[in-house]
């Protein structure tokens, strides 16, 4: 668990690192083009949303000795660590050269990323069989990607001013690929004989009429959003809510994330006891609850207890989503015959990679109305409303819409206390509990596969 679970901070690193830093690097270091940037930027979203669901179907339709996910890990993450490695070195001169240099390198780099995280996440269903184990092993992955995303966005401005961009990036380049490495020696899958293939636009309809899997992406997809506007809104907040300089982001979002770290623990013993639906529920509602004070603080050491109670939420929305989807695949092989996690895996990053999209647009429209007008140097008194209500109301109508999709959520997994779903060895098989729990008529493909 621990092995397979240190691949997170690869992943992490890397996502953080290049998400935050690297529109700024061309921009403002290298002088190119904001619109050309952009531009690219939007072209490496809508591949990278493409790329996810025809990856997850490839990977599923792969057959060999070694596996279906295990070799494209292992053929991929060399060349992923040196393209990512390549982004921060400018072979070009001139603005337009290098705007085409940033987009060719981007792309291999969005093909090489999809095909080797897709494949990692994708192990996690088919390893981990229990609801116990299931739960402990999202908290180990969950550990070492806040790890992996503190490092990617905290360490980078320490480094690169000492070092320069391109050693950064190759220093990050280098511990990615060792993670991988280590996460690859603790990876185990079962090489499957399974008979039988879809095509991909009959994958994709299995999976888009899938009754759980709509509830879990909608409500996936809501939780996502919030994660976004909390990122994006906590310097607004800080500079017109609380009056505080920049380091101050620093100190609340870090709070957020050194609390998620030893309370994912804790969400996966509750999620045991008492099962994944139930206990995302309660995480909702926990996180919703730490939110609301964000409404009415005005000074920074509350601001920090309010991302320390945040913090207690997130860790067990981290630990959960990724347990609930699993519960998605073992019943949609139950009706297919088949195991289908690359597609639902691919299917998810395409569906949720638009929260971000949803979120800048929320932003816009909140600060907009609340008067706010950028570049200016005094911000009327209702912008002070408008970010208070970007971290404190807006994300509460989003988790209650998200607390439905969850609440309608059909998969009823219990805690491990139900012996409706303990085996002889009084291990809680997910398996025997998605049959005892699922009605036969939630959507889906059932009898199309080989059973």
């Amino acid at each position: 668990m621990i092995r397979y679970g240190s691949g997170n901070l690869a992943v992490n690193l890397l996502t953080q690192a290049f998400a935050t830093f690297a529109t700024f690097y061309y921009i403002d270091h290298l002088g190119v083009d904001p619109a050309l940037i952009g531009l690219a930027m939007v072209i490496h979203g809508a591949a990278n949303a493409v790329l996810n669901p025809l990856v997850g179907h490839l990977s599923d339709r792969t057959r060999s000795r070694w596996g279906r996910r295990v070799p494209y890990i292992t053929v991929g993450m060399a060349p992923l660590a040196a393209t990512f490695a390549l982004i921060w070195v400018p072979l070009v001169d001139g603005s337009t050269a290098r705007f085409w240099y940033f987009l060719a390198v981007v792309l291999v780099y969005d093909v090489l990323h999809v095909v080797v995280v897709l494949n990692y996440v994708a192990l996690f269903p088919e390893m981990f069989v229990t609801i116990a184990e299931r739960a402990k092993a999202a908290s180990w992955r969950q550990l070492f990607g806040i790890i992996g995303m503190i490092v990617g966005v905290a360490a980078a401005p320490m480094l690169y001013p000492a070092i320069g961009w391109p050693a950064m990036g190759a220093a990050f380049a280098v511990v990615a690929l060792v993670f991988f490495a280590v996460s690859l020696t603790g990876s185990r899958e079962r090489v499957r004989r399974t008979d039988g293939h879809i095509g991909f636009l009959t994958a994709v309809r299995y999976t888009l009429t899938n009754r759980a899997f709509l509830a879990y992406v909608a409500g996936g997809f809501l939780l996502q959003v919030t994660f976004a506007l909390l990122q994006a809104g906590v310097p607004f907040f800080t500079k017109y809510a609380l009056g505080q300089p920049d380091s101050a982001n620093t100190l609340i979002l870090g709070a957020v994330f050194v609390t998620a770290i030893p309370l994912v623990y804790v969400w996966s013993r509750v999620t045991t006891r008492i099962g994944p639906r139930r206990a995302v529920l309660a995480a909702i509602v926990v996180y919703g609850l730490a939110l609301a004070p964000f409404l009415v603080v005005g000074s920074l050491p509350p601001a920090i207890a309010t991302g320390v109670a945040v913090g207690a939420g997130i860790a067990g929305m981290m630990v959960l989503l990724e347990i609930l989807l699993a519960e998605v695949i073992d019943d949609d092989e139950r009706r297919t015959g088949l195991r289908r996690e690359g597609m639902y895996m691919g299917m998810n990053g395409f569906i949720v990679r638009w929260s971000a999209s949803l979120q800048a647009v929320l932003l816009a429209v909140v600060l907009s109305a609340s008067g706010y007008r950028a570049g200016a140097a005094q911000q009327p008194e209702s912008v002070v409303t408008g970010v208070r209500l970007l971290l404190g109301g807006v994300p509460l109508v989003v988790l209650a819409l998200a607390f439905v999709c969850f609440v309608v959520y059909p998969i009823r997994l219990p805690g491990r206390a139900d012996p409706a779903v303990q085996g002889e060895d009084g291990r809680q098989h997910v398996g025997a509990a998605v049959v005892a729990h699922v009605a036969d008529g939630d959507g889906g493909a059932r009898g199309q596969g080989s059973g």
